[in-house]
């Protein structure tokens, strides 16, 4: 049987195939919660769910199960009609971390819907180094350039080009310290 880190990669492939990712509301959190499903529907009896437990990472607390509720909507309003602006939504989408487990590989082609969007680009994934990116989101919610730099050196205008889309998939799930697996 498959483990789940390959059904959810599947799963992630469908959403693009299917253009069910076409029929969300870009950026809200709504939309999130959507992706989220899509990708762990089966897998996790928490899937598209907002969590009610706090957790962490590395050290790092996500804000607390108890303020999501009021944090999110607020999150949700913040403009993101420049790369900036989506950036800056972005980094405060993952310091909530509204899910108990998912939250980077959905949060990534959340952002990506949200580029694509407003701006007609998507970050090429691939082309970014698991450890830059990592470190640099890190640091995000005290100094924000490193990331918008990184990321902006990455985007580009292939919006509909399933293979950055597939191979940004996959460094996605990369990122998260699940194994490339091949396309099934």
């Amino acid at each position: 049987m498959k483990n789940i880190d390959e059904k959810s990669l599947n799963n992630a492939y469908h959403l693009f195939e299917t253009d069910y990712i076409t029929n969300i509301e870009i950026g809200t959190i709504k939309a999130l919660q959507e992706i989220h499903k899509y990708l762990f529907d089966g897998l996790y009896d928490f899937a598209g769910k907002i969590r009610e437990v706090n957790i962490s990472k590395g050290g790092f607390r996500f804000a607390n199960s108890l303020y999501l509720k009021d944090i999110l909507p607020k999150i949700e309003q913040m403009p993101q009609n420049s790369f900036d602006e989506i950036i800056e939504k972005y980094i405060e989408i993952n310091i909530a971390h509204p899910f108990m487990e998912g939250n980077g590989r959905s949060m990534r082609i959340w952002l990506d819907m949200i580029l694509k969007n407003k701006l007609k680009k998507v970050v090429n994934w691939q082309n970014i180094d698991k450890v830059s990116y990592l470190s640099s989101m890190e640091r995000s919610p005290i100094n924000d350039l490193e990331l918008k730099t990184l990321l902006d050196r990455n985007l580009t205008d292939k919006t509909d080009d399933i293979e950055i889309i597939f191979k940004g998939i996959e460094q996605s799930y990369f990122y998260e310290g699940y194994e490339r697996y091949p396309r099934t």
